[in-house]
């Protein structure tokens, strides 16, 4: 990856970011800390990687993207309206009554969201089916699912990787994003799911690590080649709410909404990175 490109998407992310605080602050209530920590990954899918266009939400052809951690919808949005699917003014009208943004992703009402989850465990299990239903009609969209490392405690999580591999779905890449962190504190101590990598391996997933805040491998690993008839999972390890000091590496951000002197905080920290990036960016070019 050049160095501009990385540059460019560092900017994407962090106005991503800005988007989720800005969310988060207007509705009084949501999910920043994981949200933040999704920024990076999200900005590559987007402006990067899938095949998706604001103009054809609904294209039969696109590749689909399934949130199974819902909660998370503020970066997902944040990345569509950066994507240009909605203007970016709308982030301020999360879970507000009547917003095409809700607390969590709702298909139908929100464009270029594919499917409604927050329900944690269900949604990998809808985009088995989506994949499964590609490979039957020889369609060329590929579909990503997102899901928690909390999440993939659920038993769902595991007969949907069972599925995936019976089925044969290398159309299908599932990310992992393990920051550790769940809702009542470390994965490990209310109920590991760990070794991550080697139970998609034993449930014959093709497995890829990588740091969800590095921009060169997550290209990698989503450039990667097919590994025929096998689904791919990336677990990333990343960190719960990156980019702003104060909900890095805190269980207690999971889901509380920032008040106006944790938000006036939060934004100047991001404006400032934000400006550093763009710094650079002029010196490149």
């Amino acid at each position: 990856m050049d160095s501009l490109k990385k540059n460019e998407l560092q900017i994407t992310a962090c106005k991503v970011r800005i988007g989720i605080i800005e969310g988060t602050y207007n509705a009084k209530s949501g999910h920043p800390g994981g949200s933040l920590g999704l920024a990076d990954t999200l900005t590559y899918l987007y402006m990067s990687h899938l095949n998706v266009n604001p103009d054809e939400p609904d294209n039969a052809e696109r590749d689909r993207v399934v949130l199974s951690k819902g909660h998370n919808a503020p970066a997902l949005y944040a990345a569509l309206a950066q994507r240009r699917f909605f203007p970016e003014e709308e982030l301020q009208t999360l879970r507000k009554i009547g917003s095409r943004l809700q607390g969590h992703p709702v298909m139908g009402k929100t464009p270029g969201v594919d499917f409604s989850t927050g329900s944690l465990g269900q949604g990998i299990s809808a985009a088995c089916g989506m994949a499964l239903a590609g490979k039957l009609s020889d369609s060329v969209y590929k579909v990503y699912t997102i899901l928690g490392d909390g999440e993939i405690q659920e038993g769902q999580v595991w007969e949907a990787a069972m599925f995936a591999s019976h089925y044969k779905l290398d159309n299908l890449v599932a990310l992992v994003d393990n920051n550790g962190l769940q809702i009542d504190g470390n994965i490990s101590d209310v109920m590991s799911p760990y070794p991550i990598d080697e139970k998609f391996k034993a449930f014959g997933w093709n497995v890829i690590c990588i740091d969800g805040h590095d921009f060169e491998q997550i290209e990698k690993a989503f450039k990667s080649p097919v590994v025929a008839d096998k689904p791919t999972v990336i677990i990333q390890k990343s960190v719960k709410g990156k980019g702003v000091s104060f909900m890095e590496n805190q269980a207690s951000w999971h889901g509380a909404a920032p008040n106006r002197e944790q938000y006036d905080i939060a934004m100047a920290e991001l404006q400032a990175q934000l400006s550093m990036l763009q710094e650079q960016g002029g010196e490149q070019k």
